[in-house]
């Protein structure tokens, strides 16, 4: 796990309490399991693919998740929980 502070942070509980709970399960997934791939996390989450990237674009768009291009396959990304330090 990366070293984020936890998503009980007033100001992400009320962005995070606005999604839905697709997004909600993805961000705690990346919480607890650290970075991961969008197949990794319908993997994990058992939620389909599709669910996992609605709830990725929604995490991204509230700036509680950002994406890198992964090193071992450049076609996929890596998704990491961005909650700023307290």
């Amino acid at each position: 796990m990366s070293a984020h502070s936890s998503l009980t942070t007033a100001e992400n509980a009320v962005a995070l309490g606005d999604l839905p709970p697709s997004a909600k399960l993805v961000a705690k997934t990346l919480e607890y399991e650290g970075d991961l791939t969008q197949s990794q996390l319908a993997e994990s989450t058992l939620l389909p693919t599709r669910t996992v990237r609605y709830g990725l674009t929604q995490l991204e768009e509230n700036g509680l998740v950002t994406s890198e291009i992964s090193f071992i396959d450049a076609r996929k990304r890596v998704y990491s929980l961005d909650v700023p330090e307290r």
